[in-house]
C-alpha cells in the first residue's frame, strides 16, 4: 500500500516523445472486499485513467456486456465475468467496497457497475475489477499517488533493450521492469516456441529441397539427349549450367507466388474470423498469458517475404547438382543415351 509515488507532466511527455513508447497508463492498485446484496467477494481494484489504459491494454474488446469506462466517470467499474457471476449482478447494479486505507481509517464507497469483461485468464475473470483512478486514490487516501506506469512498446520482444532508456527518463528511485522480469514463465515459453519452430522451418525447407532436387534432377536425366544436342551445335557447359539453374529459379518463382496468394487468402480469413474450438476447449490460462478458443492468426508482412526469398534460395540450391551433372555431359554419349 505504501510503495506509491507521483508522476508529472513534463516525466509523462518525455515519455511520450520516446518512438519506440505507443502507449502509457497510470496504475493504482487496491485490494479489499466488495459486496453486493448478500454476497461479499475478496477484489483487486484497478484504477486507471480509461483513456491512458486503452493504449496498453485490449480489455476495452474483452466486453461480454454494457460498456467500458468513460473518462468523466467517477464512480464506475468494470467487472469480471467470474466475480460478477459471483456476487449476481448485471451492468446497472451497485456494488459496496471496502479497504483499509493508507491513513489507517477503512475506506469504503459505491460502484455502480458499467460493463463486464471475460477475458478467459482466471485471475482476471475472478477477482478484477477495474475503477477510475481518482476515486480509487481517495477512497484509499493516496490523492495523486500511483502505484505503476505502465508503458506499451512497438516491439514487446525488445522490451528489454527498452529499460535503461527509459529509467533514464523517470525519477530516481524507481524501479524499471519488463515483461519478461514480470513473467519469465511466459519468457521460456517464447524461448522455446522459437526454437520449436526454428527446427520446424530447416525441417520443411530440407524437404522443400529434397522435392526440388528430385524434380529438377528427373528432368534432367529424361533431357539427357536434349542436354546432348545443344552441346554439340555450340551450348557451352556453363550455358548448360546456368540453364539449368534458371529452371530451378523458375520453379522457385513459380512456387512462391503461388504460396504467397494461398497464404495471403489463407492468413487474411485467420486474422479476420479463425479457427473456434470453443466447443471442444475452453480458454487455457498459461505462464502469465491466456490462450483463446478462438484461434487467429496476425498479420505481419516479415512472414510472407521471408519465407519467399528462402524458397528461392533453396531452388537455387537444390538445382545445383542436376546443373552441374548437365553440364559436364558429353555431347556423344548423351545424343546416344536412351
Amino acid at each position: 500500500m505504501y510503495k506509491h509515488f507521483t508522476t508529472d507532466d513534463q516525466t509523462l511527455n518525455k515519455l511520450r516523445a520516446q518512438e519506440n513508447i505507443t502507449g502509457i497508463s497510470e496504475r493504482l492498485r487496491g485490494y479489499g472486499l466488495v459486496s453486493h446484496a448478500d454476497n461479499s467477494y475478496p477484489a483487486e481494484l484497478l484504477g486507471v485513467h480509461p483513456e491512458m489504459e486503452r493504449t496498453v491494454t485490449s480489455l476495452q474488446n474483452q466486453l461480454s456486456e454494457g460498456a467500458y469506462l468513460e473518462p468523466d466517470d467517477e464512480n464506475g467499474a468494470v467487472i469480471g465475468s467470474g466475480l460478477a457471476k459471483k456476487l449476481g449482478v448485471k451492468t446497472g447494479d451497485e456494488l459496496v467496497f471496502v479497504t483499509q486505507a493508507a491513513d489507517g481509517s477503512i475506506g469504503n464507497d459505491l460502484l455502480m457497475v458499467r460493463g463486464i469483461f471475460r477475458t478467459g485468464h482466471s485471475g482476471h475473470d475472478n477477482s478484477l475489477v477495474l475503477v477510475s483512478l481518482p476515486w480509487l486514490q481517495r477512497t484509499m487516501a493516496l490523492p495523486g499517488q500511483i502505484h505503476e506506469l505502465t508503458l506499451a512498446v512497438d516491439d514487446p520482444l525488445q522490451a528489454a533493450e527498452y529499460v535503461p532508456t527509459v529509467s533514464a527518463l523517470l525519477p530516481k528511485g524507481l524501479e524499471t521492469t519488463d515483461w519478461g522480469e514480470l513473467l519469465p514463465e511466459m519468457r521460456e515459453a517464447i524461448a522455446s516456441f522459437d526454437v520449436s519452430r526454428f527446427i520446424f522451418v530447416v525441417i520443411l525447407y530440407f524437404a522443400t529441397g529434397l522435392g526440388i532436387l528430385n524434380t529438377i534432377f528427373m528432368s534432367v536425366v529424361e533431357r539427357t539427349q536434349e542436354f546432348g544436342v545443344m552441346m554439340a551445335v555450340g551450348l557451352r557447359p556453363r550455358q548448360v549450367n546456368h540453364l539449368v539453374l534458371l529452371e530451378s529459379l523458375f520453379l522457385g518463382i513459380i512456387g512462391a507466388i503461388l504460396g504467397l496468394i494461398l497464404g495471403l487468402l489463407i492468413s487474411s480469413y485467420m486474422s479476420r474470423v479463425g479457427i473456434d474450438l470453443s466447443t471442444w476447449i475452453t480458454p487455457v490460462t498459461y505462464a502469465g498469458g491466456t490462450i483463446q478458443p478462438r484461434l487467429k492468426a496476425i498479420f505481419e508482412t516479415r512472414n510472407f517475404i521471408d519465407p519467399a526469398i528462402l524458397l528461392l534460395v533453396v531452388s537455387l540450391v537444390a538445382g545445383f547438382f542436376p546443373a552441374r551433372r548437365a553440364a559436364k555431359l558429353q555431347p556423344v554419349e548423351a545424343i546416344r543415351e536412351d
